[in-house]
């Protein structure tokens, strides 16, 4: 589990195929993340990149590996290249939950409408499939390549969803969101007490 509060900046160096499958394969990520990584990390611990929860399977110095399946590369973004990514360790007892209640699973991805400075801070506009949009909320939570961010507004239409967000200046300064742009495509998780009140609300009783 994590909380969307992102701990570092981290960089894909390298990303290398698996096997030998071309576009069946996955890749092995090779990311460089000074001062991220704790003593106590170790093999099998979980990560997440841009919202997506990884396993370490290397790690040495400042760098460590994670496999990423052709099906995580299929539903996610910005972890088939080299550039920089969102980093955050799984959440542990004890410690403060400042975001949001994250699982790490993206549920799909949306596309930046709008990306502009209003004042001190900036406004980010998503456009989304009628899927994920039935999830937002006002004033809701939603994970954003792995950065957990609260939903200012939601406007449904026929063919998807839209939300803003307002980002203030250290949210830009600390993640990868400052690089977005209108046309880029971002992770997206809804917040898992949705699904969940979904589900509850959905369930019928089935006949014996």
């Amino acid at each position: 589990m994590f909380t969307g509060i992102v701990t570092a900046v981290g960089r894909i160096t390298q990303v290398v195929p698996l096997a030998e499958g071309g576009r069946e394969s996955g890749v092995r990520l090779i990311i460089s993340a000074p001062g991220f990584l704790r003593e106590s990390t170790r093999l099998g611990d979980s990560i997440a990149i841009q919202g997506a929860c990884m396993t370490v399977v290397a790690k040495e110095g400042d760098t460590f590996q994670v496999d990423v399946s052709r099906e995580s590369l299929a539903r996610t973004v910005g972890l088939d290249a080299v550039g920089d990514i969102n980093l955050e360790h799984a959440m542990r007892l004890g410690d403060s939950l400042d975001g949001h209640i994250v699982s790490g699973h993206v549920d799909g991805t949306g596309e930046v409408s709008v990306f502009e400075q209003v004042g001190e801070s900036w406004r980010l506009r998503i456009r989304m499939s009628p899927d994920l949009g039935r999830y937002m909320a006002y004033k809701g939570s939603v994970t954003v390549n792995g950065v957990s961010l609260t939903v200012n507004a939601v406007e449904d239409a026929p063919d998807g969803c839209e939300i803003e967000i307002n980002l203030i200046p250290h949210t830009l300064q600390v993640t990868t969101l400052k690089s977005l742009q209108a046309g880029a495509r971002v992770n997206l998780e809804v917040d898992m007490i949705a699904r969940y009140c979904e589900r509850l609300l959905g369930a019928r009783v089935v006949p014996s």
